[in-house]
């Protein structure tokens, strides 16, 4: 009975593209005696094991870390980022084995099916272990030890696993991602878009080494990926999060979408409440303060030399500070945002409350700041709750950084190290390197950080960054902070220069770090129904 379930799941993930498969074969009689029989069933199963495999909650992974918040309790992600977390309130979790069942079910009886391409078939296995071991990955470094199962089961009982330590756990991972990695095509045709190539496996297993410290085997796994040649960075920064530029030669892996069928809802939940979004994913002070001067000077710099204008914090910064962040004083949706004013006057004169008044309604932005990345320009969406938009997983641009990292930490401070920085800051409008200024491993160590937190902002790699990093104790202990206050200038023309900050600043929560939640804990649900499941250390 639960084989058949689980088949009734994999076969509606395809329902699109099989109905007459599912006329033929009703889901009340689907049995592995009636599946698992041709080529068209394994592409079924395949389908099935894509759906899911990962979400648009890649971008909520920053409200757990110093560069974002998530106002709505209900979206799981506040407790993450303020150190709540517990078996009652575990936060938005990734604890959860169904893609898992569905690739071990899948790998137990592709085999069983003749090909007329035996390469076909292997593609078809590579592709679910690659899966597999990408939820592995998840579960490994939201959990440390997590039960490693590779098998269905018979009963509920013998499914009752208990952890696996994350040594062994991490040592399958690598070697699933090497393996499959030498089967995957270098590159898809244009009928193949979205599915998984030799390129997305190097890549996560080049992440996965670089979280693990092991800096030899990320640099390896990057070099293979560069020297593919099959990705180079998108001509425009902003340019990769268009709608008209999804699939673009910088991406990687991402999440596929389809308006009308599996349509992205999430890029108008972070719109502005002024436009009739949630605001669900808002930025903080400590981001906007990480972005340089436009000159390549640091905020801390510019202070002492006199270049940064604390009344005007936006004006001369890193381009792609207002590519990514909607911040006061901004031309917005034909209106200039400003969610620091409780009330504003309509064009008859009329004073209405501010619908993106920071401290007003609860879908606005409780930071004054929202997301441009993914959302702007808004006139690309015809309907943003029903969106064909994708969310990047992996792209060129952290091949590179991983490159220069990997290099500083081995010590190798080589032209290589500078020419990967520079080709992704100079994309952005950014300076080459200093390389005067930046010449030593500690110097460079700080650079290669801040790069990566501004130039991946919102793409669900700070959190991890800041662990492996040891300083999610010292960023993510104290207040939570957002906008500038003061007032917007509406009648001044230099969008970056609206804002009349008054040096204080939104005060959003008070936020907590201690060693034992650099893991998340496991739901109380998830506790009674494994006896043999013990919960992660520290929690109660």
């Amino acid at each position: 009975m639960k084989k058949k379930y689980l088949f009734v799941a994999i076969l509606m993930a395809g329902l699109q593209s099989c109905s007459d498969f599912l006329d033929k074969y009703p889901g009340d009689v689907l049995t592995p005696d009636t599946f698992w029989k041709t080529e068209a069933d394994a592409k079924l199963a395949l389908v099935g094991c894509y759906r899911n495999w990962e979400s648009e909650s890649v971008l909520y992974r920053d409200c757990g870390s110093d560069n974002a918040y998530s106002f709505h309790k209900h979206e799981g992600w506040q407790v993450v980022g303020n150190g709540g977390m517990s078996s009652a309130d575990p936060g938005s979790g990734f604890y959860d084995y169904e893609t898992i069942n569905r690739c071990n079910e899948f790998l137990e009886h592709i085999d069983a099916i003749s090909f007329a391409d035996d390469k076909l078939k292997q593609r078809y296995k590579a592709e679910v272990r690659f899966i597999r071991a990408y939820q592995f990955m998840l579960l490994t470094l939201n959990y440390g030890d997590v039960p490693l199962s590779l098998k269905t089961y018979g009963t509920i009982e013998e499914a009752r696993l208990s952890r696996t330590p994350k040594a062994e756990v991490e040592k399958f991972i690598l070697q699933e991602l090497k393996d499959v990695a030498a089967i995957l095509p270098e590159k898809n045709n244009s009928a193949d878009i979205g599915r998984i190539t030799k390129g997305a496996a190097l890549a996560m297993r080049m992440r996965f080494n670089l979280n693990l410290g092991q800096f030899e085997d990320a640099l390896a796994d990057a070099t293979t990926i560069k020297d593919l040649n099959v990705y180079q960075l998108f001509p425009t920064y902003d340019g990769i999060f268009h709608l008209a530029n999804v699939n673009n030669s910088e991406v990687i892996l991402d999440v596929q979408f389809k308006a009308n069928d599996k349509e992205n809802w999430l890029i108008a939940a972070l719109f502005p409440n002024g436009d009739g979004g949630w605001s669900s994913i808002v930025p903080i002070n400590a981001l906007v303060n990480a972005y340089e001067m436009k000159d390549g000077s640091t905020i801390q710099e510019a202070k002492l030399s006199g270049k940064y204008d604390q009344q005007h914090p936006f004006l001369d910064r890193d381009p792609r500070l207002k590519m990514s962040i909607l911040y006061p004083g901004q031309d917005w949706n034909g209106r200039i945002y400003d969610p620091l004013a409780k009330n504003i006057k309509q064009d008859d004169g009329k004073e209405v409350s501010n619908p993106d008044y920071f401290n007003g309604a609860s879908n606005a932005s409780k930071s004054g700041y929202a997301l441009k990345k993914y959302t702007a320009p808004n006139s690309q969406f015809v309907d943003p709750w029903n969106t064909s938009m994708n969310i990047i997983v992996t792209r060129y641009a952290e091949v590179l950084l991983t490159i220069a990292e990997a290099k500083i930490e081995l010590g190798q401070l080589d032209e290589e190290v500078y020419s990967c920085l520079d080709r992704v800051r100079e994309r952005a409008g950014m300076p080459k390197v200093d390389r005067a200024k930046y010449a030593t491993k500690e110097r460079l160590r700080e650079l290669v950080r801040r790069e990566r937190r501004v130039e991946f902002a919102f793409e669900g790699l700070r959190r991890a960054d800041i662990i492996r990093w040891d300083i999610a104790k010292d960023v993510l202990n104290g207040k939570a902070e957002g906008s500038w206050l003061g007032t917007v200038n509406k009648n001044e023309l230099n969008e970056d220069k609206r804002i009349q900050a008054t040096g204080e600043t939104i005060f959003i929560e008070d936020r907590k770090f201690q060693s034992f939640n650099r893991y998340l804990p496991i739901g109380q649900d998830q506790l009674d129904l494994n006896k043999n499941l013990t919960q992660t250390p520290g929690y109660n």
